[in-house]
């Protein structure tokens, strides 16, 4: 799902999935990099926004044709990363009707914080 978006640009890959969580990573190199050589806040935000709205998407019914999009993503940015590959864990924290809250936690090869980030979704008809 992810071939031909944002997401495959910056080289985000989903990894793995358990019954509470989805896991992602990221490079952080010349796509991901602001130009004074640290990770961008922005290439942070879109790895949170599709780690969340991907672990959204799959705790939907297949039969109501519906799709999560993001509302509002706020993050913050506790510690720069000049290099490697950052791992992203999104953990629900409401699974409503019509929402869905998501934290998504990112962390470099460390196990450091880089960004914590927090995401609302609305639960929506899927697109034609």
């Amino acid at each position: 799902m992810l071939l031909g978006t944002a997401a495959e640009s910056l080289g985000i890959r989903i990894t793995e999935q358990g019954p509470d969580f989805l896991r992602g990573t990221m490079p952080v190199d010349a796509r991901t990099k602001q130009p004074f050589g640290l990770l961008h806040g922005g290439s942070s935000v879109l790895l949170a926004e599709t780690l969340a709205s991907f672990a959204g998407y799959l705790c939907l019914d297949p039969a109501l044709k519906q799709q999560t999009a993001g509302l509002e993503i706020n993050a913050n940015h506790l510690r720069a990363t000049t290099q490697g590959v950052v791992t992203g864990t999104a953990r629900p924290i409401h699974i409503g009707r019509t929402t869905q809250v998501w934290e998504i936690r990112i962390e470099d090869e460390q196990g450091r914080a880089v960004c914590i980030s927090r995401m609302t979704a609305a639960v929506i008809g899927r697109a034609a």
